[in-house]
């Protein structure tokens, strides 16, 4: 289809270049005649301020658009007078603005360096830092005449240099990273800046094609210039004459643009019943195991033999809580309230004492005795949501199971409005040791707080089971657990006690661990993970209470939201799971039992199927990042959350999206990193707009996409020719080692022999 509609546009271009042509020659009998030099130069000159401006507003929405930015940080600029001046830089596709604060006000504006037309090299210096140096190779001016909001004042008052400057930043990895910044915005800024302008509108009444053995269809003059309407300016204006130029990108006010979007289509939750709290300590994790229930653990362990894995073995129905693995995780969201105050919080230790505090709410929920959640079938899907009462906001929570041999879950968890999204994946392994097995949770979460821009990885402790064979069951939380953020620098351990032989009481669910800045430790805590937990400071030897699940606490718990069954699809958890669950409930063990083994047996008919045809597994809802390796959500959204142009964020068939008051275009680094199209194009499609159609999204990003990557081509070869030459290098100078080896073990034996020839003549 491309090919067909590049000929028919190519046609009409060339059908309608030769009947201007033939009209402004003046020639009406059909003969071409070649036009005057003065018309030629007249379309020329049209031709190229219609180019002019249209480079022009592409520049100008780059600048107004916060969303496009390369990187912003604060760097020492040198003036005409060799002095510094500390300014807050701004790096966008073909910009470089300059700014005395980080606040976007029209008072704070210095200038605006037009990158097109500067060179860049790193430039050697005596003091601490990294120098490099921006400059017009003609010595002429590097400066755009305004700034973002029409500013004529900003550079000329500031004594900075016209045709060249100078910037110091910080630290050499900080300058090393300005400066293949900046080369990514001179190479790419073309391909950045258009993919964030709207589509040419085309003509509103297209000309016919000319028809076989007919008349041929003439363009007049005034037909040439409504091609170029809403676009031509006055002809009597010079190349050099100021001309205004009406920045808007639209006509349209926001209320037509509201207008315009259709509503949002959202999937229609339910408040669930009352939660059912377990008891703090020991009392709901012990179960004493029934008489007729104990041939089944005895059958159980005749299976399994000491530090096998138990992902593969079925487990009774009687240990079973009635609920997925997947509907499990969600137990550490019902205070992402907490995360709202992290993300609010301005000292960054501040911050990461909230996160601590968030992570330590989601254990004190737990079942009544000894339970264990279903293990998740291959593409089952959970989703629910919780209410913010205080900002009227919901944090939404998508889970599906990628893959079954091994066990791996992926959820994904946002909330745009209050700045913070979570992501990640848990592999659940299971270890038998005789009297006792442990559930061992490996994998990682990362919890971004979109507008600061931090990332926490945060592991989980494993569950250890005791008491199989003699004493009593028994469930416990253990191992170390750290929360790191690597921009800041502040790290929280945690340790999860096990109960000692002969300990009880205040000995069960202990915690120990420390929040620490590098290997500094700024503040010990300590506690019981299902009751209070203290935290002392290291600097004022203080303790207070950090964490207690009080009453109080319990009734603040955000109000979750569900799908009800009947609206669910056949693979989300509670529809999948809904007669296992109801026998269960009702004390049918033998009937729970059959129900999973039919679904058992279901999903291992469709993996033989698969296996069969060589079809490989499909999640509907992730994809593994083909650099980092990790599984990531594919509609996933990391911006900020924009008041003047996102309205509300909502869930439509897994799809977390954003209604917006108008279109927008995201560019996500991502995207660039990526090397197959295929993962390509849904991972640079992290935002479903409801203004844009996912089908026209991919087709707008591919070709972006390829040209992006064809432009990194030089850089990818020039790498890969360094790596071979050093190489090369290093094996040279091993070369050179093991020459100087050789020699240096034949002058030693050459010495030796000489020293005992003299001896020999000494002692003659």
């Amino acid at each position: 289809m491309s090919g067909v509609q590049t000929e028919e546009v190519g046609t009409f271009n060339t059908q309608q270049r030769s009947h201007s042509e033939t009209k402004l020659s003046g020639n009406v009998s059909g003969t071409w005649t070649k036009p005057s030099k003065r018309d030629t130069y007249k379309d020329q000159k049209r031709n190229y301020r219609i180019e002019k401006k249209r480079v022009a507003k592409e520049l100008i929405s780059t600048l107004k658009d916060p969303s496009v930015i390369v990187m912003h940080d604060w760097l020492k600029v040198r003036g005409t007078l060799k002095s510094w001046t500390k300014l807050y830089c701004t790096l966008k596709p073909g910009l470089l603005v300059l700014s005395k604060s980080y606040k976007q006000k029209s008072g704070h504006w210095v200038g605006t360096i037009l990158l097109s037309t500067c060179e860049l090299i790193e430039r050697p210096s005596k003091k601490d830092g990294f120098c490099f140096k921006l400059f017009h190779p003609l010595d002429q001016s590097i400066w755009a005449q305004k700034g973002p909001k029409g500013e004529t004042l900003g550079a000329l008052t500031q004594p900075l240099p016209y045709s060249y400057l100078i910037f110091r930043a910080p630290s050499e990895p900080a300058g090393k990273c300005w400066m293949d910044a900046l080369e990514l915005a001179l190479r790419c800024s073309s391909l950045l800046v258009r993919s964030m302008t709207k589509d040419a509108a085309p003509p509103s009444t297209p000309p016919p094609t000319p028809e076989e053995n007919g008349p041929k269809y003439e363009l007049n003059e005034s037909d040439c210039e409504k091609h170029f309407d809403g676009l031509e300016e006055d002809e009597s204006k010079t190349d050099r004459e100021d001309v205004p130029f009406d920045y808007s990108e639209s006509d349209h006010s926001d209320e037509d643009l509201e207008e315009s979007i259709p509503e949002a289509v959202e999937t229609q939750y339910s408040e669930n019943a009352t939660e059912e709290l377990g008891q703090q300590g020991d009392a709901c994790q012990t179960e004493e195991v029934e008489e007729e229930n104990k041939s089944l653990i005895w059958s159980l362990v005749k299976q399994v033999r000491p530090g096998m894995d138990l992902s593969k073995v079925v487990l009774p129905t009687f240990i079973l809580e009635t609920r997925s693995f997947l509907d499990k995780l969600s137990d550490y969201y019902y205070h992402s309230d907490l995360l709202s105050e992290a993300v609010h919080e301005e000292d960054a230790y501040g911050r990461i004492k909230a996160v601590v505090k968030w992570y330590l709410s989601g254990f004190y929920k737990k079942p009544k005795g000894l339970k264990k959640p279903y293990n998740p079938i291959l593409g089952e899907t959970f989703r629910c949501y919780w209410h913010h009462t205080k900002t009227n906001s919901k944090t939404f929570y998508v889970a599906e199971q990628i893959s079954h041999h091994p066990p791996v879950s992926a959820f994904y968890v946002t909330n745009r409005r209050e700045g913070f999204a979570i992501s990640g994946s848990i592999l659940a392994k299971s270890k038998f040791y005789g009297n006792s097995l442990s559930a061992i949770l490996d994998g990682a979460a990362r919890l971004t707080l979109l507008k600061r821009g931090e990332e926490y990885v945060i592991t989980m402790p494993y569950a250890h089971c005791k008491g199989i064979l003699i004493g009593t069951l028994t469930m416990e939380m253990g191992g170390k657990v750290s929360i790191a953020c690597e921009k800041t620098g502040y790290k929280a351990e945690i340790e999860f006690k096990l109960k000692p032989f002969l300990g009880s009481g205040e000995a069960s669910n202990r915690i120990v661990g420390k929040v620490k800045f590098g290997h500094e430790a700024l503040a010990c805590i300590e506690g019981h993970w299902d009751d209070e937990i203290f935290i002392k400071e290291k600097s004022s030897n203080e303790q207070s209470l950090f964490w207690s699940p009080t009453p109080e606490i319990k009734s603040k718990r955000l109000k979750r939201f569900t799908v009800p069954v009947e609206s669910q699809s056949d693979m989300e958890s509670e529809r999948l799971w809904r007669l296992v669950s109801e026998a269960i409930q009702n004390g049918d063990q033998n009937g729970a039992t059959r129900e999973k083994t039919v679904l058992e047996e279901e999903q291992r008919r469709h993996a033989k199927e698969r296996k069969a045809k060589n079809i490989a597994w499909v999640p509907k809802l992730f994809e593994k990042d083909c650099i980092s390796q990790e599984w990531i959500y594919k509609y996933a959204d990391l911006r900020p959350w924009d008041r003047l142009n996102d309205v509300v964020q909502f869930e439509s068939n897994f799809k977390i999206q954003t209604k917006t008051k108008h279109r927008t275009r995201m560019v996500r680094t991502l995207s660039i990193a990526r090397v197959d199209d295929d993962k390509r194009n849904v991972q640079s499609g992290s935002s479903d707009m409801l203004t844009d159609s996912t089908v026209d999204n991919d087709k707008k990003r591919q070709p972006i996409s390829k040209a992006i990557n064809k432009a990194l081509e030089p850089v990818i070869k020039s790498h890969q020719n360094i790596s071979e030459r050093l190489t090369n290098i290093n094996n040279s100078v091993q070369a050179i080692a093991r020459r100087q080896d050789n020699d240096n073990t034949l002058f030693i034996i050459a010495a030796l022999l000489i020293s005992q020839v003299i001896i020999a003549w000494l002692m003659k």
